[in-house]
């Protein structure tokens, strides 16, 4: 109770942005849907004050961020918060750099690896735009760096969150990365780990490669770097390329800004038909992540 305590005295005196009070409708909003019914007028302003309390204080201080296991978890509304670096913005030079944060997952080794990982990985974007910056600034150069997180999928079984970062010298070139977590088991899912071999790797090509050809036949404006005539043509995916698992059980693979098209493509997704792998995969359709 001294903590929340604490915790209430800072909401206090936090102030509340527009930025902040959007996040906190769109939550009560989603919480509204899933759960079919309205909430009842005490538990609304319960959980507000709640998600305004830790926001803020994730805003404030990331030791805070780390030790968010230590804390009761309000119902399902506190899931994903986030740890935003300084915002710098002139003419020259501008960084927006934003790392998620969860919360309430069952295993909490992973979650405190993960929280660890995003916020180290954005520090070194945030110390990296701080060392260039001022040589930029000198020159009357450019240079902007954004990077965020959006929640892809969030059921009973399934996180997937896809962290971006969007890079700005002259042109602009965008990576997202995927990270899709069994909430129930504690587990990071892999893309390797939903097959029995490494068969996945040529099915999956096949199939992304003849989606791009025919895509090309039918659309003018699409163009991949597929086919003889292409200079650094396509022939397979990754490994372990960047996924995720939709709400309703689909693979979508994941190809980085550049990676087999053009720049003004952008990021390229591909959802897979699970038929195509359905005999591939380690679990059944019925009860594994990949469903029909």
């Amino acid at each position: 109770m001294n903590k929340l305590d604490d915790l209430k005295k800072i909401y206090d005196s936090t102030e509340i942005t527009d930025e902040l009070e959007f996040k906190v409708r769109q939550s009560i909003r989603r919480t509204k849907l899933k759960n079919g019914m309205q909430l009842g007028k005490k538990f609304a302003i319960a959980s507000v004050a709640s998600l305004i309390i830790f926001t803020g204080m994730v805003n404030i201080n990331q030791s805070f961020a780390m030790a968010m296991s230590e804390l009761p978890v309000i119902g399902a509304v506190v899931k994903v918060l986030s740890y935003r670096f300084d915002v710098i913005e002139n003419d020259n030079v501008n960084a927006d750099i934003e790392a998620p944060v969860i919360s309430g997952l069952e295993d909490e080794v992973l979650e405190n690896a993960l929280n660890e990982k995003y916020y180290e990985e954005s520090k070194a974007l945030y110390d990296d735009f701080i060392e260039e910056m001022g040589e930029i600034i000198e020159m009357d150069g450019h240079l902007g760096v954004d990077s965020g997180y959006v929640v892809m999928t969030d059921t009973d079984k399934i996180l997937s969150i896809g962290r971006y970062v969007v890079n700005t010298v002259g042109s602009s070139s965008t990576t997202v990365q995927y990270d899709t977590i069994d909430k129930e088991e504690g587990i990071l899912i892999t893309l390797p780990g939903l097959f029995k071999d490494d068969a996945y790797i040529k099915r999956l090509s096949d199939y992304i490669i003849e989606t791009m050809k025919s895509e090309m036949a039918n659309d003018d404006s699409k163009v991949y770097w597929v086919g003889d005539d292409q200079f650094s043509s396509f022939e397979s995916i990754d490994a372990n390329q960047s996924f995720y698992i939709t709400e309703e059980g689909k693979l979508v693979l994941s190809f980085d800004k550049y990676e087999i098209a053009p720049g003004y493509m952008g990021v390229i997704t591909f959802e897979i038909p699970t038929e195509i792998i359905s005999d591939l995969l380690v679990n059944s359709t019925d009860e594994g992540y990949v469903k029909p």
